[in-house]
């Protein structure tokens, strides 16, 4: 569970157990909790951890650290209590999707944020004891890496057929009721579900905003039960220790293997078909252009969580070693992120501009570390260097001849300027090979 003070600790701890041991059960009596003094001062920590930009108020969080952090809170604590609370509207961002789409955030202001991670706090307590393992997005103690590396165990273990999932626009689709009515079955507390819709009224008469606290927890929980019959297939066609059929979901990103086995014919067209008919009821579709089947063994790749994954033939023997390489739309993302920092970089001293192209360089290469990835890091890297070279060109105002690679040596990149170094390969645990 996401790290709280003890007493809150303790809390999420005992409706953790409660809704583990009872799962009947339906909770009452939550509302006190969510607007306790140590809840809104964990979410409010929560939000300003992650950051973000400012909602349609424009309130920074050193816009309320200066007028008085408990002042804050404590207006948001007698809103709730008295019952005047009402979200304010979310301001709308447009993401380049690359492909000339966009996805739109929701982003809620600072008040609204800490609103919803007091209520996630506690209701995710709850939905924890009820998830199934085979779901890994924005959950405690689980991870993209983690979600890799059961997609990856999977076709290791034979699973060589893949349906790679792709679904329409999920977010935009949750339907209210049918989302309070699966919260309904472990809440009965009036005050909770009145907050929880008019969290998710904000943003329309259907669909979840992407971009606040609560959305993540929502998505979850709509698509609980799915992920339960997957399950249920899962056990069912396992032949001793070996399974058939497998699920995983990240969010709204899903893949399914199926045993690639001449006796399986049929099998994954029929997985296929189980999920249109768990998702129609939903009003949740699948994007038929962006969801295919295919054979890893044909050398077919799939692509998971920015990661193309493909298997290849070992050089001896009939095994096949399955690999894991970031995307091109990942490699384009992080050098455009570079670029971005040096076309702005203006008069900013250069230790300061290498500090920013640092931290970006850290997450990127920290998530992607695990996979095949030392031609995209190469490549990564060439690039940055250039883009430094080219910019310190640049501000010594001489004549461009070339992009510096006798004057600005790697010696002065990395020793003198610090700039990011730690390029290093780490693969996921247990990697095995298939037959």
């Amino acid at each position: 569970m996401t790290k709280a003070p003890s007493n809150l600790q303790d809390l999420r701890r005992r409706i953790y157990r409660k809704a583990k041991s009872d799962k009947s059960h339906r909770f009452w009596g939550l509302f006190v909790h969510i607007t306790k003094a140590e809840t809104l001062e964990e979410a409010y920590r929560a939000a300003k951890r992650n950051g973000g930009a400012a909602g349609i108020d424009g309130q920074k969080f050193g816009d309320i650290e200066q007028a008085g952090r408990a002042d804050f809170l404590a207006a948001i604590r007698k809103d709730l209590e008295t019952g005047r609370y009402k979200p304010m509207p979310n301001r709308r961002v447009d993401i380049p999707k690359g492909n000339g789409k966009f996805r739109t955030l929701q982003i809620p202001c600072i008040r609204d944020r800490v609103v919803q991670g007091a209520l996630k706090l506690i209701l995710e307590a709850i939905f924890e004891a009820d998830f199934c393992p085979n779901s890994y997005g924005f959950r405690p103690r689980r991870s993209p890496h983690r979600a890799l590396a059961e997609v990856r165990r999977s076709v290791m273990r034979r699973m060589s057929t893949i349906i790679d999932v792709d679904l329409s626009r999920y977010f935009d689709t949750i339907r209210h009721s049918m989302l309070l009515d699966k919260i309904a079955k472990r809440v009965q507390d009036p005050r909770v579900l009145h907050l929880v819709k008019q969290i998710i009224n904000v943003g329309g008469k259907i669909g979840v905003p992407q971009g606040g606290p609560f959305s993540p927890l929502a998505a979850n929980i709509y698509l609980n039960e799915l992920d339960w019959t997957f399950d249920a297939i899962r056990r069912k066609t396992a032949e001793g220790d070996y399974e058939a059929v497998n699920y995983h979901r990240f969010a709204d990103d899903v893949v399914i293997t199926v045993s690639g086995h001449h006796t399986k014919r049929g099998w994954a067209e029929r997985a296929l078909q189980r999920l249109h008919e768990q998702l129609a009821p939903l009003g949740v579709e699948l994007n038929k252009e962006k969801t295919k089947m295919m054979d890893v063994l044909n050398g077919e790749a799939f692509g998971f969580l920015g990661f193309d994954l493909r298997s290849v033939r070992k050089r001896k023997g009939n095994s096949y070693l399955l690999l894991m390489t970031p995307k091109k739309k990942a490699r384009k993302a992080i050098k455009a992120k570079v670029r971005d920092i040096v076309r702005h970089s203006g008069a900013t001293p250069m230790p300061k501009v290498v500090k920013q192209i640092n931290a970006s360089l850290a997450g990127w290469v920290n998530y992607f570390r695990v996979g095949n990835a030392s031609d995209a890091f190469s490549e990564v890297r060439d690039y940055v260097e250039m883009k430094v070279r080219n910019l310190l060109t640049r501000r010594k105002r001489r004549r461009k001849t070339s992009i510096g690679w006798r004057r600005w040596s790697n010696e002065y990149l990395y020793e003198v300027l610090g700039l990011y170094w730690d390029w290093k390969v780490r693969p996921l645990p247990g990697l095995g090979s298939m037959k």
